[in-house]
């Protein structure tokens, strides 16, 4: 129905202006006083043929405009497939988007190469800050007193701000590397754990650590670090607590669920459906000071791009659960 209103727009004018010239005709033949069976005749042929060329002409039309319909969706990358123009004005049009496609398509490969340069600048940075980073690790640990503890403490938190900023540049980019394996579920865990090991000694955090002798079908390395995230917000939210890991098997699904439960302040219901939203810190973020907001965005985000998932359970004052299911 659009279309028929559109087409009767474009071609009002010369529509009217067939039927003035008509109009004239029947008033210069009736002037004339010719036989009513001829004027009929005569405007009967007119009409008819007037009446075929508007039929062809919107045919014609309609199966032009169908077919461009179709091309929209097809043309999302290339305009190679394009129609041919029919008529000086579709050519004209067509002549603009390819100048409008060529101008797009220069600021496109200029941004990616933006893009590619920040990426390797950036990963070169992280490298080179790693250095640092592990010699003042090394003069510290010659240190035993309270300061150099809390230097220590400090000092790691930059190391895993700076390892999540890597992580979170690699995901970004338009391939990953992903290596999927069977890996010790196990083992995954327990390099996690120990990584952490000092802060659960600073904390007073108790660790119960369940058997999780199994194998899982995943990346390993990608995986530890989701680990070592959901670890790190438990410590950060649990003071002189528990922190426990155990495996629940989903026999029918064909799942294994890793579970990390801690005893800490517990997350507000009013945040729990939005954790994993990039940025978004929530209550007690806020109380925080220091929360990015990431951490839980790239462990969906890496969970999802290796077919698992992670869902979470809290309750204020209680605790918090984390479900990985990995399939």
């Amino acid at each position: 129905m659009r279309f028929v209103k559109n087409y009767l727009k474009e071609n009002l004018k010369w529509l009217l202006l067939v039927l003035a010239c008509f109009g004239i005709l029947c008033f210069v033949i009736g002037f004339e006083q010719v036989p009513l069976a001829q004027w009929g005749y005569a405007a009967f042929l007119c009409f008819f043929l007037f009446l075929l060329v508007v039929i062809i002409d919107f045919t014609r039309r309609y199966l032009h405009h169908k077919k461009l319909e179709k091309q929209t969706s097809e043309i999302a990358v290339t305009m190679d497939k394009l129609s041919l123009p029919r008529g000086q004005m579709e050519t004209d049009y067509q002549e603009l988007l390819r100048s409008l496609y060529i101008t797009l398509q220069q600021q496109i490969n200029e941004l990616e190469n933006g893009q590619v340069e920040q990426a390797e600048y950036f990963t070169m940075w992280v490298h080179q800050i790693k250095t640092p980073i592990a010699a003042l690790r090394l003069l510290l640990a010659e240190e035993e007193d309270e300061r150099s503890q809390e230097m220590w403490e400090e000092l790691f938190s930059i190391e895993q701000y700076v390892e999540m900023a890597l992580q979170f540049s690699r995901l970004s980019a338009k391939s990953t590397d992903f290596v999927i394996d069977e890996v010790s579920l196990d083992k995954v865990v327990r390099e996690a754990i120990h990584k952490y090991a000092r802060l659960f000694v600073r904390k007073k955090i108790k660790m119960e650590l369940s058997s999780i002798d199994t194998q899982v079908l995943t990346d390993e390395k990608w995986l530890e670090f989701v680990i070592e995230q959901i670890l790190s917000n438990a410590i950060k939210y649990t003071a002189g607590g528990t922190i426990s890991v155990y495996l629940e098997e989903e026999s029918e699904q064909e799942t294994k669920e890793l579970v990390i439960e801690d005893t800490g302040i517990g997350i507000a219901p009013e945040d729990l459906p939005r954790i994993f939203e990039k940025g978004y810190t929530g209550y007690n973020g806020h109380a925080d000071k220091r929360s990015t907001g990431i951490g839980l965005y790239l462990c969906r985000k890496i969970m999802r791009k290796l077919s698992h998932e992670i869902t979470i359970e809290s309750e204020i004052g209680v605790g918090t659960k984390v479900h990985l299911e990995i399939r």
